[in-house]
């Protein structure tokens, strides 16, 4: 009997990358993946911690399962990601939702497999699994990949940093860089079955090699990667201005596969708040990065992310986060307000920003923001940009949708035989998140 699974991710391109060897895993198991939650044999959710609504969001389709769960006796439900890894709010959630079935973390979901055959034995007991580092964590396991010409390849895992607000070093563990040979092997691998484009994941991809004490670091992992005939385009997330040093910098000069985008996250303009973030950087060390990055390559496109209302932001150092967008004009960011988080040590100050202070200064931060992205897309306007062509436009059927090399999303019209393809598309139209075109045979601006 035909059984059907049911994935839903929260968080960033790790976990999407995680829950692409889950349900790798799972059609080996003879499951087929439903879109249609109310179809599914299993439900899992791959969750994050890293923002207070990922995890409102979590409990809220838990509770909205359980009358699913009381109508099917036989459906398995399974919670898996970073909010298990935590001890206090994994013992929440199994308090308060006693209809899960199975819990795993960042570094177990290569045991799902084993947990499912325990429960169709045993289906009266919770099984939990969770390790803190992924040393034992199989490599080689079957991946069911989102699209056909890119993909997305771990190359380390975990955190060191330590940022004063961050759990990702207690629910990913500490650094560990995969093998380059494992790398390039996967990297080869998806060459061959004509991938173009693929991504290198890692919390912190510019510290790649240094928890295995090798003169092998991500610039070298870089130049070999394009050295692999087939891949056209080559993507990295995400970046810590701590680590971007001038080798780097001057590959990125150089280069003819790496996409001209870096995502580089800031956080805060303040220095003084980057220095109680324990970012290890200051405003003036982010600007001479960025003003090293422009030189070396005058089209990057760079994005960012800011954090609203850290413990202790005064109005000044708020000012200077406005002040920094001005200067940088960055192209594209993810602004989050912040919220306190378990086990963090932001969160245990007793000098919290009123909610309504942060909602106010969030706003404002957009309203600085908004206008320099629509004018930096304003410069596009009558250019010619390449466009791999990532699926149909799901408010055109029509029209597609892909990303240039400097990762704008753009509209045009076409058929769905363009899928997959890197094709030159004329700018005629602007917005503040994406550009519209049309298909040209004239060279590509970028």
């Amino acid at each position: 009997m035909e059984k059907n699974f049911y994935i839903e991710t929260f968080g960033c391109q790790m976990n999407e990358y995680d829950s692409e060897k889950i349900s790798g895993m799972l059609q080996n198991l003879d499951y087929k993946e439903s879109k249609d939650i109310n179809s599914a044999d299993l439900i899992i959710y791959n969750t994050c911690l890293i923002r207070e609504n990922a995890e409102n969001k979590l409990y809220g389709k838990l509770g909205a399962l359980k009358k699913l769960k009381r109508e099917k006796d036989d459906l398995i439900l399974a919670v898996g990601g970073c909010i298990p890894q935590n001890e206090e709010i994994r013992s929440y959630i199994l308090d308060k939702y006693p209809f899960i079935d199975i819990i795993f973390g960042t570094n177990t979901f290569y045991k799902l497999p084993e947990m499912i055959s325990k429960h169709l034995n045993n289906t009266n007991e919770v099984l939990v699994e969770l390790e803190k580092n992924s040393s034992t964590l199989n490599e080689n396991l079957p991946t069911i990949r989102k699209f056909d010409h890119k993909a997305f390849i771990n190359i380390m895992y975990g955190c060191n940093n330590f940022c004063s607000y961050c759990v990702v070093p207690h629910t990913r563990g500490r650094e560990r860089s995969r093998s380059s040979e494992d790398i390039l092997r996967e990297a080869r691998d998806l060459a061959s079955k004509g991938y173009k484009e693929i991504t290198l994941l890692g919390q912190n991809v510019n510290s790649y090699g240094n928890d295995i004490n090798s003169n092998y670091k991500f610039t070298q992992l870089l130049e070999d990667v394009e050295k692999i005939k087939g891949i056209e385009r080559i993507r990295y997330v995400s970046s810590h201005p701590k680590d971007v040093g001038d080798d780097f910098i001057e590959f990125l000069g150089k280069s003819k596969k790496v996409c001209n985008h870096i995502h580089l996250p800031i956080q805060s303009g303040s220095s003084k708040v980057l220095k109680e973030m324990n970012r290890k950087y200051s405003k003036e060390d982010y600007l001479e990065i960025i003003k090293k990055l422009k030189k070396a390559v005058p089209n990057i496109s760079v994005s960012t992310d800011f954090i609203v209302g850290f413990p202790g932001e005064s109005e000044e150092d708020f000012e200077e986060t406005l002040d920094l967008c001005r200067k940088v004009e960055f192209d594209a960011a993810f602004t989050f307000i912040y919220s306190i988080r378990p086990d963090t040590p932001a969160g245990k100050r007793t000098d919290q920003i009123d909610d309504k202070v942060k909602h106010e200064r969030f706003n404002k931060l957009l309203e600085t923001l908004y206008p320099i992205f629509y004018k930096k897309n304003l410069t596009y306007i009558d250019k010619t940009v390449k466009v791999l062509v990532d699926e149909i436009s799901k408010n055109k059927d029509d029209h597609l949708t892909g990303r240039s090399e400097c990762n704008r999303i753009v509209h045009f019209k076409g058929t769905k035989d363009l899928i997959g393809k890197i094709v030159n598309v004329k700018i005629t139209n602007v917005k503040t998140w994406f550009l519209e075109g049309i298909l040209t045979e004239e060279d590509a601006y970028e």
